[in-house]
């Protein structure tokens, strides 16, 4: 919620700043309201950690990164599978998911389909990797690894999952059940 606020707040700055002059004869327009957030510190302000880009790509007028290009049509269709390595309890092996209508021999097809569904946004790679400047805990949640292949939202999917600290760990349990919950 914070992450969402800064964010917020940043590109309301943002525009503010870039705010078009007043149509009247040579007249800028007035200097919008100050925000509490700009009157509090002069300096920049530090985008949330994994949303530098996005900030940055705000702050110099630029559109974020654009997603990868579409998959080939022949692929259009919610398709992955999931290979799972050393995840124990009878997960491990490889795995098809169909979505629309839900398929495959993913062991929990329709609620991995929900899962993802449900967490896909326009803009934001479901599949995105811990941004490399993340400060993660430093715990081992075990030898367990996940490698996903496919199509998903009509876009090419290619990730990996391991439980190496707690920001991979975090990660791979937001997945579950498209994952297998390895908390039980």
């Amino acid at each position: 919620m914070l992450r969402r606020l800064l964010l917020t707040a940043a590109a309301s700055a943002i525009a503010a700043l870039t705010a078009v002059p007043s149509a009247s004869a040579g007249t800028p327009a007035p200097p919008p309201a100050a925000s509490p957030v700009l009157t509090a510190s002069p300096a920049p302000l530090a985008a949330p950690a994994g949303l530098s880009s996005l900030y940055t790509a705000a702050r110099s007028g630029t559109e974020p990164a654009a997603m990868p290009p579409p998959a080939r049509p022949e692929d259009s269709g919610d398709r992955l599978t999931v290979t799972v390595h050393d995840a124990g309890n009878g997960a491990d092996g490889t795995y098809e998911l169909d979505c629309h209508p839900a398929g495959g021999s993913h062991p929990r097809p329709a609620e991995a389909c929900d899962l993802l569904d449900g967490n896909t946004t326009w803009g934001k790679d479901l599949f995105a990797p811990v941004p490399p400047d993340a400060l993660c805990t430093m715990q081992y949640g075990g030898p367990a690894t996940a490698h996903v292949t496919g199509t998903w939202a009509g876009r090419p999917v290619d990730a990996r999952y391991d439980r190496t600290n707690g920001c991979e760990i975090s990660r791979w349990n937001t997945m579950v059940p498209f994952l297998p919950d390895l908390m039980s």
